[in-house]
């Protein structure tokens, strides 16, 4: 029994092939080289006594071309299995020294997929940069949100981000525009004073983080949806899921998609600025969390985050830490790109949007390296803190990103695509060889007549 397991046709090609060459080890040529001599010695006493030699024409003719048979590959698996068996491997043809030689190549190749894949100081460096400048804006510009009798403030960086918000939708204006009957949304109940059951917490500091209709992300859905059935969906603070028809907003409803996606997209607009504004994306969800206890107070994972949300952990404050994010971003792409194109690469092969890794083989390990190590200087800042407030949550959505993607690289798509790389090679070898002996038949039968079974 065979140790490995073939298929169909690689036994049977096994077969042919150990046939074949226990056939060819039974051939012993006879040696010609004496009587090459002796020809070569009569030809010089020929010419010594004066005779002409004339080389005779050694080519077939027509009439006379012999028939070469080529028997069909099922004649050859039949003949073979009389001769060898079925239990052939394929090892057993080569010798030693050969299949070490053959194993050597495989280390080779294996070797050259592994440096396509392997991050240099410079990669590495890029990454670190790149870590290193996210965590300096996240802990030195970006701040932590507190409240104070001017309102909201944090770092410079967040600070300007609120300003440029609150000049962007000046509230006159979003006052007016929510008054008016175009911003007007069904899941827009601030106390259970207008709902049918009764929805824990609502009020009119939590009806935002509680209503799935105004997280920035769901809403696009959830929201659209409640617009056009005249419902609120909420998620209370006991993490009760609660879908309930809003009678008394029915002249909210809208019939049509479109007027209901222009309508969440508007409502949007007049919450953005307002003293507790829309979550941040996904922020409603972790209502659902009912478990933990952390800090002094012993708090569930689900309270702390509604206690966030309540001192200004808000969509603004949302996008004024999505900033040294996207700087890591840039930094490492960029970085990348111009490597690339220093080592002779093209401008459009090193353009770093893609992170397939057959185009771009180191981009993605070298974002996972950077992001990681932005989110082990968050998680310093936390500890030090004590301030679930300091959690910067793009950038640990970004790290459970490539995280992910990393680890499934990792464990499942970098053996598949190292094997993908060894068997092309192989491959191009194979069809070299195949090529080459295709000629060879083709010109050792050119003065044959070639039959096939």
């Amino acid at each position: 029994m065979s140790k490995y397991n073939y298929s169909d046709f690689e036994r049977q090609l096994n077969m042919v092939l150990a046939h074949q060459s226990a056939e060819l080890s039974e051939i012993h040529f006879p040696s010609t080289e004496s009587a090459d001599a002796c020809i070569e010695s009569s030809e010089a006493l020929l010419r010594k006594l004066g005779y002409k030699i004339e080389k005779p024409n050694l080519q077939v003719a027509p009439s006379n071309r012999v028939v070469v048979l080529v028997p069909k590959w099922e004649s050859l698996c039949v003949e073979a299995e009389r001769h060898v068996g079925t239990d052939c491997d394929l090892e057993s043809l080569f010798t030693e020294d050969e299949l070490r030689e053959n194993s050597a190549a495989v280390r080779k190749l294996n070797a050259e997929y592994a440096a396509l894949n392997r991050l240099d100081r410079m990669d590495v460096a890029i990454s670190a940069f790149a870590a290193l400048t996210s965590a300096a804006i996240d802990l030195l510009l970006v701040g932590i949100p507190k409240k104070g009798p001017e309102g909201l403030s944090a770092g410079t960086l967040s600070n300007y981000i609120r300003d440029y918000f609150e000049k962007k939708y000046p509230e006159d204006e979003m006052q007016k525009l929510a008054n008016s009957k175009e911003s007007k949304v069904p899941y827009d109940a601030q106390d259970n004073r207008n709902t049918t059951e009764y929805v824990q917490g609502l009020s009119a500091y939590y009806h935002r983080l509680l209503s799935l209709g105004h997280d920035p992300l769901l809403g696009l859905v959830v929201g659209v949806i409640d617009i056009l059935t005249g419902r609120m969906t909420t998620i209370d603070k006991a993490g009760n899921i609660v879908s309930q028809v809003m009678e008394n907003y029915a002249d909210r409803k809208e019939s049509d998609i479109f007027a209901a996606i222009a309508k969440q997209i508007i409502h949007f607009k007049t919450d953005i600025t307002t003293s507790m504004g829309l979550p941040a994306p996904l922020m409603g969800l972790f209502n659902l969390l009912q478990f933990g206890s952390i800090g002094e107070e012993e708090q569930t994972i689900a309270e702390i985050v509604q206690g966030m949300y309540y001192e200004g952990y808000d969509f603004i404050h949302f996008c004024s830490q999505s900033i040294p994010v996207m700087v890591s971003e840039v930094i490492v792409r960029l970085g990348y790109a111009i490597k690339r194109i220093k080592e002779g690469n093209s401008i459009r092969a090193s353009i770093p949007i893609s992170l397939n890794r057959e185009k771009h083989p180191k981009l993605a390990t070298m974002l996972f390296i950077a992001h990681a190590g932005a989110t082990a200087a968050n998680a310093g800042k936390i500890y030090f803190t004590t301030n679930p407030m300091a959690i910067n949550y793009p950038q640990w959505l970004a790290f459970a990103k490539y995280s992910y993607s990393q680890l499934k690289w990792v464990i499942i798509n970098k053996p598949e695509a190292q094997n993908a790389y060894v068997m092309g090679k192989l491959n191009d070898e194979l069809f070299s060889v195949i090529d080459s002996t295709n000629a060879m038949f083709e010109d050792f039968t050119k003065d044959y007549i070639v039959v096939f079974e």
